[in-house]
Formats: structure tokens, sequence, C-alpha cells
């Protein structure tokens, strides 16, 4: 199977390539190549790649600077993304398209499930959210997969955050009123090779929006006194609102996402999020040594 996917350094993108066996060819197109912000680039590219599937990855997420460059924003995640599924229809091959939990308000008090209506309060969220129109819209053949708090051994991401300051300082303040579900990439990775093989089936009808999270669920604070303790370091962590931590975007105070949908469409079972935080610290340490 070859699988093109948008993006080269991204945390999703580096573990697909890092998972692909020998039956799996994995193809990241970036800049300068493909640039979602100049639509011009991408069809005779992937016309050349020929895929069997496309990956839609990459994604403008600087969340606060959207705030002050939402041109680009909608440029990238709304326009660009939609460009990118409907070069995959002139193909004729289907689209997995990554979007994120920020396209709800974060108001409801139990997980979002698919069928709730997105609300984003940020650029960034709108963007996103017009972008999973676009891609719907352009291409019948769709998967978009919500996720969110994402992170990995790879690229900058609030796990490695936390532990280079956990090196540095002795104590750290933390928002301890928004809750969500820690996400390895590498789990989001292993989930989109399993999708791809579904969805090249020629019975295959399960097209729509999934959300995709590890399971169980935490706050920030919770995460980084975890990841504190994962790693040996004797942090002090001081719980903070998110509204004492200044930022341009709105983050919404619920991201936890319900992936009941994805469990009965694909028969995926997402690791539970300690384990997986685990794992990412031993990989990070193992490739110190």
């Amino acid at each position: 199977m070859k699988i093109a996917v948008t993006g080269k350094n991204g945390q999703v993108v580096r573990s697909l390539l890092t998972l692909a066996d020998d039956k799996t060819e994995i193809i990241a197109l970036g800049r300068p190549e493909l640039d979602l912000a100049f639509p011009i680039t991408i069809d005779a590219i992937l016309s050349a790649i020929n895929p069997d599937i496309i990956v839609s990855a990459a994604a403008y997420t600087a969340v606060d600077k959207a705030e002050d460059e939402p041109e680009l924003a909608y440029a990238v995640n709304a326009t660009g993304a939609g460009s990118i599924a409907e070069a995959a229809d002139k193909l004729g091959i289907p689209i997995i398209h990554i979007s994120t939990d920020y396209v709800f308000d974060g108001t409801k008090s139990e997980p979002y499930t698919e069928l709730d209506e997105p609300n984003p309060q940020s650029v960034y969220g709108k963007s996103k959210l017009a972008g999973e129109r676009l891609v719907a819209n352009a291409n019948n053949k769709h998967i978009i997969l919500r996720t969110a708090w994402v992170y990995s051994p790879y690229g900058n991401n609030f796990l490695k955050t936390m532990l280079r300051l956990g090196s540095e300082r002795a104590e750290i303040s933390v928002v301890s009123d928004q809750h969500g579900n820690p996400t390895s990439a590498i789990n989001i990775a292993q989930t989109i090779l399993s999708i791809c093989k579904a969805v090249t089936k020629e019975n295959f009808r399960g097209w729509g929006i999934y959300h995709l999270v590890d399971d169980s669920e935490t706050t920030w604070y919770h995460w980084a006194e975890y990841i504190f303790s994962c790693a040996n370091l004797p942090v002090i962590v001081k719980p903070i609102n998110g509204s004492d931590y200044p930022s341009k975007a709105q983050r919404p105070n619920n991201s936890r996402l319900s992936t009941e949908k994805l469990k009965c469409a694909f028969s995926c079972s997402m690791p539970n999020w300690m384990i997986s935080t685990q794992l990412v610290i031993e990989e990070l340490n193992s490739t110190k040594c």
C-alpha cells in the first residue's frame, strides 16, 4: 500500500514513518514541494505519486498566533485541506483528515461525541472546522479523525516541555481546570494504518467523522504530576486556573472525546494515557543513551 501524507515533520507523520512495515510505503510531502497555502502545488505532485490513500496531517497549529494570522490559518487548515481532498477525489482514492478537539467550545460536562454540534471559540478551531466541512464536501470517501493533547518523542509537545522545565526548575504552575485525553501520536499513527487497510476494501461504507484519543482522562496538572513521577523528577506542581494563564486563544475546558464510534467501526481499542506516557518517556530516555 502506498500512503501519501501531508507534512514532513509533524508528530503523526514521523510516527507513521517509524511504524510502517515493508508492505507499506509512506511518502511524506511538505514544503516547498507541497504547500497547503498554495493549492496550485497539490494536484501535480499527488498525481505523480499516485497513492492508494492520502493522510491529510499537515496543519497550521500555532493556536495563539492564529488569532493574529487568521488568513494563513484558514489558507492551510481550510482551503488547503479541502484542496487535498479534491485531489484525492480526482484520483478516486480515500482521504483520512486529522482534526481537533478545538472544534468544540468545551462547555459540555460529558465527553463529546461525533453527534455533538461544534462551536469553536478560536481562529484555530474555526479554521479546522471549516477544513472538516471542505474535506467532507470535496470527497465522499473521507475519514475525519478528531484528536487531542497530542504528544510523542518527536517535535514540540506538552510532555517534552514538562521534561525540559522539570530539569530546570523546582516548581512549576500548570492549569488544573481543563480536562482531556493525552494522546500518543504513535497510537494515532498505528490506528491510521489500521484504518487505511479497512477503507481501501471495496465493501467499506463507514465514511465520516470519528474521535481518536487515548483511553481515560485527566487534567494538564495531573498529567504533569504523572510525567514528573515517571521521569523521577522531584518537581512541585502548583495548580492554577486556565483564566490565570494568559493566552490569546480560548482553550476548551472540556476536551474529552468519546471513542465509542471508532471502537465499533474499526475494532480499535486505544491504550490508557498513563501507559502511553510511560512508553514515550522510556523512548526519550533510551535515545539519550
